[in-house]
């Protein structure tokens, strides 16, 4: 402890020699995060005054007898005093709740790893440039560096999550053995995660956790409020997630703590977390540092990335992989990174956060702020306290990383992880095929039933417009004069309810955002989000056919036969039906709402244009306007079926001892069929296309999926081929 003291004053010394005078000491309440040499403990202050004991170390070794790394912990570790004492804001853990459970955490190994993707930067396609290190479990390993330093890339790296179009060399070990991540064995949390707001917290974890996990439902039930528990969120367990229409929602380190907690009911043994302080105020950043310092605790390995922090925070990290443009200028635990930069010859003010130092250091966007502000001098003289060059102090640390004990320690490091092969990490399993859909049946039910502007906005605005359109049209009579009325009257009604529809669009985007982020964790498919988006559509869609066409019916003075006005309800229905399959597949292609809704607005307009209505089918002109559009409208066999089944048998007299077949009647105003039954031929036709329909959304998302522009797929790579190449 002695020793420590006196390396913390001569740090001190140093570090006040950069930015204030010599006389000046420092105040007792300033944090120096410091570790015992050789010990993977958390940081403390120097106020604690802990005692070195052999009983309070997290001991992290590798095991000749079991050939497996093991990390052991002790309940009453002093690592955690300033979080005790309350200097740092612990967790809630409801009254009588269980202890979470410990985890197997995993060993990751990186050695001289080099990640290529083509275009991603002007200068250069490396991304990541022979970058080595390793993470423990029980420890936190965070990947610092400023903006477009390879720190995404890195971490996807790790995790396998590499697009096709990236080249990836060198070597990955997991527990000593070069493989991929298993399924359940790891979790990866995207920086910016789908959450549902109609659901609470409790519910959208439980959901997830029947999506991912095999076995039985009191089991899924367990783990769900082992996360909750873990992720500090019982006091909002029962609480809407909210975030749109007219709720509130949760605040950004709550949702924040829910996507992570949402891989945690697999239990996994490594988790990948890209920055978890995004969008988070310092207290939610802390909060959430120190929230997963406990889950580290636990056994677990975690690997994350992070742009900056408070003092704080930083305190928290085990392990720091300095990033600076793909080169890596550190690794090694928080206090060496402190000791590098000043052996570097830029110590850090005392202050001044390291993460603001180290980043003031290394960012050449620093750089040009200074020549704006070049003359700008404050009472403490420059500007800036590394008085060189970026790309030179760049080069220098990277130079001194190179020759210094901290790399030849880190290269020791992985020998003795990589010379012996652990436990093999295995699947967990996942749900089956028909489990997942009824799942997401069953969730998509309960969201359209809470989200009024999704189901209910439109149920009412299809009856208003039903109601409106069959008063105008009301009190036709059934004579010849009422035809073309009723034609125009069916055209009106089926042509406006479908530019509704686009009023759920973006619950429709929302429905691809949430597909995409399960997808990419193997929670979901495409074929299983588009069955079970079907299912449970088809209760809502029903409801509002059933509705708006017995208003409509009745008011326009159809004929009142029951077969008839079933066959208009379920004609109807199907229209709907297809008029999803158009909105999902706009909303596929990940647009944004106004270029969606612009697209569907045009598309259905160059529908109605070609339908038939405004001229004859057989006279439009046949390139463009015939083929293809009046083919792939389906206004044009909605329309038909309908006219055809109200008017196909049916006579009307023309003076008094003549009279003219329906057919001819409506022929005139509209193309149909004189065949009776040829209004089922148009309901086929419409089913064919609500079906042709989704299969271009199952071929664009499978596609889309495969090519990354969604979410980049668990990137396989052969790496001897790839060296070969």
């Amino acid at each position: 402890m002695e020793e420590i003291q006196s390396q913390s004053d001569n740090y001190r010394s140093s570090s006040s020699s950069a930015s204030s005078p010599a006389t000046s000491r420092v105040p007792s309440s300033n944090f120096f995060y410091l570790r015992k040499p050789g010990s993977l403990r958390q940081p403390i202050s120097f106020e604690d005054s802990p005692d070195w004991g052999d009983d309070t170390d997290i001991d992290v070794r590798v095991d000749d007898v079991a050939d497996s790394i093991n990390a052991a912990t002790t309940p009453g570790s002093p690592t955690l005093s300033k979080l005790n004492s309350g200097s740092l804001p612990s967790p809630y853990v409801h009254e009588g709740a269980a202890v979470t459970r410990k985890v197997a955490g995993a060993s990751v190994v990186w050695k001289d790893l080099t990640v290529m993707i083509k275009g991603k930067r002007k200068y250069s396609d490396k991304v990541i440039k022979s970058s080595t290190g390793y993470a423990l479990p029980g420890t936190m390993t965070v990947i610092m560096g400023p903006a477009k330093s390879g720190k995404s890339t890195l971490l996807r790296a790790l995790a396998g999550r590499l697009p096709h179009s990236s080249r990836m060399y060198g070597d990955i070990f997991v527990n000593g053995m070069k493989c991929d991540l298993p399924y359940g064995s790891y979790g990866y949390v995207e920086r910016e995660t789908t959450l549902i707001g109609s659901l609470t917290v409790r519910e959208f974890l439980y959901y997830s956790a029947l999506l991912q996990l095999p076995g039985f439902i009191c089991q899924k039930k367990n783990v769900v409020e082992d996360a909750i528990i873990s992720m500090s969120l019982v006091d909002y367990a029962n609480k809407l997630i909210g975030g749109h229409c007219y709720m509130k929602g949760l605040r950004s380190g709550e949702r924040r703590r829910i996507s992570i907690a949402r891989e945690l009911v697999m239990r996994p043994h490594l988790l990948f977390i890209d920055e978890p302080l995004y969008h988070l105020d310092s207290v939610s950043a802390l909060l959430m540092m120190v929230t997963l310092k406990k889950l580290a605790t636990t056994g677990c390995t975690l690997i994350f990335t992070i742009n900056q922090s408070s003092t704080e925070v930083f305190g928290l990290f085990d392990r720091i992989c300095l990033l600076s443009n793909g080169n890596t200028l550190f690794f090694g635990e928080t206090l060496s990174c402190l000791q590098h930069f000043s052996n570097a010859g830029f110590p850090c003010p005392i202050m001044q956060s390291p993460s603001d130092h180290f980043l003031r250091a290394i960012n050449t966007d620093f750089d040009r702020i200074i020549a704006m502000c070049k003359n700008l001098q404050d009472d403490h003289g420059d500007l800036s306290s590394v008085n060189m060059d970026t790309a030179v102090a760049i080069r220098t640390l990277e130079a001194t990383y190179k020759s210094s004990a901290d790399a030849a320690s880190v290269e020791a490091m992985i020998i003795k992880l990589t010379d012996k092969e652990g436990p093999l990490l295995k699947s967990k399993g996942k749900a089956g095929r028909f489990t997942r859909i009824a799942v997401l049946t069953w969730r998509s039910l309960l969201i359209m039933s809470r989200e009024w502007k999704y189901f209910w906005l439109r149920l009412v605005l299809n009856m208003l417009l039903a109601l409106c359109i069959g008063t105008v049209f009301s009190g036709l009579g059934h004579s010849l004069s009422s035809v073309v009325a009723r034609v125009t009257a069916i055209f009106v009604f089926l042509s406006f309810t479908s530019l509704l529809s686009i009023a759920g669009m973006r619950a429709h985007m929302k429905e691809i955002k949430i597909y995409a982020c399960e997808e990419s964790n193997k929670h979901s498919g495409a074929f299983v989000f588009l069955i079970g988006q079907l299912l449970s559509s088809i209760p809502f869609l029903f409801l509002i056919s059933i509705s708006s066409s017995l208003a409509f019916y009745f008011l326009i003075g159809l004929r009142d036969e029951f077969s008839l006005l079933m066959y208009f309800v379920l004609n109807y229905f199907t229209c709907l039906l297809v008029n999803e399959g158009l909105l999902l597949t706009v909303a596929a292609f990940q647009l944004d709402v106004f270029w969606s809704i612009l697209t569907l607005v045009i598309v259905h307009i160059m529908m109605m244009l070609s339908a038939g209505y405004f001229r004859i089918r057989s006279d439009l002109p046949e390139s463009i306007w015939t083929y293809p559009f009046s083919y792939i409208a389906f206004h044009t066999y909605s329309i038909q079926g309908i006219l055809e089944n109200e008017y196909v048998g049916t006579s009307f007299a023309v003076g008094e001892v003549r009279t003219i077949t329906g057919y001819q009647a409506v022929s005139s105003a509209y193309d149909i069929s004189s065949n009776i039954n040829a209004k089922w031929s148009n309901l086929l036709v419409l089913f064919l296309m609500a079906v042709g329909y989704r299969l271009l959304v199952f071929i664009l998302l499978s596609l889309r999926v495969g090519a990354g522009f969604i979410r980049s797929k668990v990137c396989r790579c052969n790496l001897n081929t790839i060296r070969n190449e």
